[in-house]
């Protein structure tokens, strides 16, 4: 993602930015029905195959199109289409087995874990402020989950296991941040958003021998839709960061909890629990507190070094 938009029209760049969570988040209450017709392999699949016209017509819009797809450093990109993979995946299977605003409550440790994983794999120094805002994250991460993993009985062993799979994605996606930063220096966005696709097309068409099914007509429009709003989410996401700052793009992904609520409540009729708001609060909080305090640090002028 670019740092700063190349337009001063940060309005229009929010506008794009509440969309594309919009349109992800549908997107998800699409994967949370058709998951339960289909193999989450299938599902994935369908996300990332049917993406593609979308993202090629984007490419050959921004110039030639052998310029967007070329790659520097393959190895990179396929590293990130895997671990790109296992993202969705997990995160497809826990939308199978938990309300929709607990998955994105979960989802919210992503830039907490990034910030973790900055210091273990890259060495960045964080001070007490920001490690006292991981605290907060993590603490409430664990307020949503713990209800699920302290549950007893065979009917409960399956809420544990996608409580478990939403832990999981957000950590593979705060990977995911870790990896597009060593990518971003040598490669252009269009490759990496091609490439993560077909990628992802490949891997998850492994699984068919693995139990796909052929789905009926309305099941199969539900994959194509899938693919087609994870593929406009994702260039109205690109989109919005031509027009606006990312610092100041960044507070509104938490508005997406309000959509995936009102989404689970309307058409699947979940009810956000105490637990869940309460973690939510919590999380929120520790992102918000992460991000201002990275604003802070870019403000200050580098250190004075001595004349020779």
């Amino acid at each position: 993602m670019l740092s700063r938009g190349t337009s001063a029209r940060p309005v229009m760049g929010i506008a794009l930015n509440l969309g594309s969570l919009l349109v992800l988040v549908s997107m998800a209450g699409v994967v949370k029905s058709v998951t339960s017709h289909v193999p989450t392999g299938q599902a994935v699949f369908a996300r990332a195959f049917f993406s593609l016209p979308f993202i090629l017509a984007w490419i050959a819009m921004q110039g030639p199109l052998m310029d967007g797809l070329r790659m520097r450093r393959p190895k990179l990109h396929l590293l990130r289409g895997l671990v790109g993979s296992v993202t969705l995946g997990m995160n497809f299977v826990a939308l199978s087995l938990l309300p929709l605003p607990e998955v994105t409550t979960i989802s919210f440790a992503a830039p907490v874990l990034t910030l973790v994983f900055a210091v273990v794999l890259l060495g960045e120094k964080v001070r007490l402020f920001r490690w006292t805002a991981v605290a907060m994250g993590l603490m409430g991460v664990m307020i949503v989950v713990w209800p699920r993993l302290t549950l007893t009985g065979d009917a409960d062993a399956m809420l544990r296991f996608g409580a478990l799979m939403a832990l999981g994605s957000a950590c593979c996606a705060a990977l995911v941040k870790i990896i597009l930063r060593n990518m971003v220096a040598t490669e252009t966005t269009p490759s990496i958003v091609f490439w993560f696709s077909v990628t992802a097309s490949l891997l998850a068409l492994g699984t068919l021998p693995f139990g796909w099914v052929i789905p009926s007509g309305q099941v199969l429009a539900l994959l194509v839709l899938t693919g087609a709003l994870g593929g406009v989410g994702q260039l109205m996401m690109t989109a919005s960061y031509r027009f606006a700052d990312a610092s100041a793009l960044a507070p509104f992904w938490y508005v997406q909890l309000f959509f995936a609520s009102f989404i689970g409540y309307v058409f699947f009729g979940e009810v956000p629990t105490g637990p869940m708001i309460a973690g939510a609060a919590l999380v929120i909080a520790s992102g918000l507190l992460i991000l201002w305090r990275e604003s802070q640090l870019g403000k200050q002028p580098p250190e004075r070094q001595p004349m020779a």
